[in-house]
């Protein structure tokens, strides 16, 4: 099939220029300079190939488009509003305006949530009119890492639920990326692991401008794009005059979607700001253009030079016809569907129930439950044992850990590995993820998993390198991406390894992080608490910090207790302490609580093992837990306001490592005493150097 360009192309074209300068210019805040010279890939892709129903942004086997460089957003909210609805003059004016509707980066969930529900201004105020906007990227590189996930999950989707006749899951994903996100080392994690699953699903344009925040990219990256994809196992294309060919541009896309085993990038060649005095310039990529420029952008194109947001009728027309194929497209997909649930009822409910992510009736009552008797052991087998346990009755767990199979325990026995069939080393409908030592990579790619749809990411490594993977793990709390990350070896606890392993920051930072609950469990009990809560919290990231010494079974802890975040482990009425815990370190309180009671100091013990969940909880609840009239000493093995680690841990065995910081039953009833009896001479608060406690 040709291409053959035709007026209304060059029309919607230069339309799509002079909206995205008009946008910027009305925000007096934006980048211009990337969605004017992509402006006619962008055409071409949604014009000829996206398959998509503006009105049903859900719908299942779309094509999804995601925008990885975030200066281009301008880009994609004027193509939303030439696919969506068409809106009268004095509303397109205020498009930009409303900065936290339209942000200055694509956010998902706005237009089509805040957008139509909440504002009680005439903008976009149509059930009709759907966001398109997948995921959120924002900081660069991370817009990739969701592509490789959207491929992933599709691939894996359609291995599962695709049958002869009935390619039901054969969407594509779109990534546009500019040299920044090519610079972060995030894409390349990403781009090296979709190499090796060969996903043919997956095309990325690269906007090869040369331009960045600096100036001239030969300030800092003059390495050679295309071989460096070819290594990692792409099929590279070149479009060299990505400014006006729009033949060229249809003909790589189109030889993309023909490889069917292997990701593609297509190294598209563009003039930055195209048709402005400053094209080609810095200048052009981050400010407004002035109101000069502009009249001459618009003169140079056709278009009213004394108009703003103006779209011609015959651009509106051109775009209905394409709102029109992707109606008819989703038609079809129904019609398909309902034919497959026919013919194969067991897996069109099962599909149904993913697509509309319900859980299994009654799934939670495999999860774990341990009585005190039963033995020590260390969390992260814990959670090794509730994987095994609910992995049968939840097939829409997939993923895996970052090379750390072993030490995380993530890989339930029986489970297949998610691999190229060509390999040898399993199939796409194989549920555990080999991600490789790609912390960073891995988690952008799970949101990318989370936001297609049917399926509960999980990924794995040592809580201490959740660190490398902070920018994918702030999007997932941000954006509302239900992943659950594993994460073992999280204290000073794990020994020999030694302080570059041991997260004594880390807990805090993720705990400071706005919807992410950060669960420490302190023993069986907490740990299926911790995995109910995870599964079931389907617009909020999880991170299950887990030991690697053995834990006892507790006394006291059940699972619908710690379901409320925090509880009382260890009552005693007109109390003279209470110690809060978390974790490895709650056994050390309860000890404590004992020594302290044989010297007639009454100690109640908390347990709280989910900060985020526990302030969840009603007032009344949270004052009967932590209670006044008794001082409150905070014990946990990490680095802020409470009784734990003046600094960085230390290499040794974990119990000898407890020892050297005092982390001892014995040493904590010291302590404990010190509080009370100080206390009792002040009357108030205890700050000190030596102990810090609210």
């Amino acid at each position: 099939m040709s291409f053959s360009p035709v007026q209304s192309d060059n029309i919607a074209i230069a339309t799509i220029r002079a909206l995205a300068a008009d946008v910027v210019t009305k925000a007096n805040s934006g980048h211009p300079g990337a969605p004017m010279g992509m402006a006619p890939a962008a055409h071409v892709l949604f014009s000829r190939f996206v398959n998509a129903n503006p009105k049903n942004s859900k719908w299942f086997n779309r094509d999804r488009f995601v925008l990885s460089n975030g200066h281009a957003c301008a880009l994609q909210y004027v193509l939303l509003h030439l696919l969506g609805y068409k809106l009268s003059m004095d509303d397109l004016k205020a498009f930009r305006q409303l900065d936290s509707l339209t942000p200055g980066h694509p956010e998902a969930g706005h237009t089509d949530g805040i957008l139509l529900n909440r504002i009680e201004r005439k903008v976009f105020l149509n059930d009709n009119f759907r966001s398109g906007v997948e995921v959120t990227t924002g900081p660069l590189g991370q817009g990739f890492g969701n592509g490789v996930g959207l491929a992933m999950a599709q691939a894996h989707l359609a291995a599962t639920f695709n049958k002869d006749g009935f390619d039901l899951i054969n969407n594509y994903t779109y990534v546009f990326c500019g040299d920044g996100c090519l610079m972060e080392g995030v894409a390349s994690e990403a781009a090296s692991l979709a190499g090796h699953l060969q996903l043919g699903n997956l095309i990325v344009v690269y906007d090869d401008n040369h331009i960045s925040i600096d100036g001239d990219t030969n300030v800092a990256f003059t390495e050679n794009v295309d071989q460096r994809f070819q290594s990692y196992g792409w099929q590279v294309l070149v479009v060299n005059n990505g400014d006006t060919d729009l033949a060229e541009i249809y003909n790589a896309i189109t030889q993309a979607k023909s490889e069917k085993n292997k990701p593609t990038i297509i190294r598209l060649k563009t003039t930055i700001g195209y048709g402005s005095k400053q094209q080609g310039t810095h200048g052009v990529h981050g400010s407004p253009l002035k109101a000069d420029d502009i009249q001459a952008l618009k003169t140079k194109f056709g278009l009213p030079a004394d108009q703003s947001f103006y779209v011609p009728q015959e651009t509106y027309d051109a775009y209905a016809q394409i709102v029109k194929r992707g109606a008819s497209l989703e038609s079809e997909w129904n019609s398909l569907l309902s034919s497959y649930s026919q013919k194969y009822p067991k897996e069109h409910a099962e599909l149904s129930r993913r697509i509309a992510g319900e859980l299994p009736a009654d799934w939670e009552k495999n999860l774990p439950v341990y009585k005190p008797t039963d033995a020590a052991v260390a969390s992260r087998k814990l959670s090794e044992i509730a994987l095994t346990a609910i992995t049968p009755v939840l097939p829409e767990l997939f993923g895996g850990s970052a090379d750390l199979t072993g030490s995380n325990l993530t890989k339930v026995k029986g489970t297949v590995d998610f691999q190229p069939p060509s390999t040898g080393l399993g199939n796409y409908a194989g549920t555990y993820i080999r991600f490789g030592v790609r912390e960073h990579g891995m988690g952008a790619i799970a949101n990318g998993i989370a936001a297609y749809g049917g399926i509960i990411p999980f990924v794995a490594t040592f809580l201490n390198f959740v660190s490398y993977a902070a920018g994918a793990t702030r999007l997932s709390a941000l954006s509302g991406h239900q992943v659950i990350w594993v994460a073992t070896h999280d204290s000073i606890g794990l020994g020999e390894d030694g302080p570059t392993h041991q997260p004594v920051e880390t807990a805090i930072h993720l705990r400071a992080t706005p919807n992410l609950a950060f669960w420490r469990p302190a023993d069986g009990n907490e740990t299926s608490a911790a995995y109910y809560s995870a599964i079931t919290s389907k617009k909020t990231p999880s991170v299950l910090s887990l030991s690697r010494q053995n834990l006892i079974n507790l006394e006291g802890s059940t699972v619908e207790k710690a379901l409320k975040g925090g509880y009382v482990l260890h009552e005693e009425q007109n109390e003279d302490l209470t110690i809060v815990s978390t974790g490895s370190e709650v056994p050390i309180a309860v000890e404590a609580a004992a020594k302290l009671k044989a010297e007639g100091i009454k100690t109640r013990v908390v347990s709280l093992p989910c900060w985020l969940t526990f302030d969840q909880q009603p007032e009344h609840y949270r004052l009967s837990v932590l209670r006044s009239g008794a001082p409150i000493l905070s014990l946990e093995l990490s680095h802020h306001e409470q009784y734990g680690l003046t600094g960085w841990g230390a290499s040794g065995p974990y119990q000898k490592v407890y020892e050297k910081f005092g982390i001892t039953g014995s040493n904590i009833a010291v302590v404990g005493k010190k509080v009370v009896d100080f206390y009792k001479q002040k009357g108030g608060p205890v700050v000190s150097p030596l102990i810090k406690a609210f």
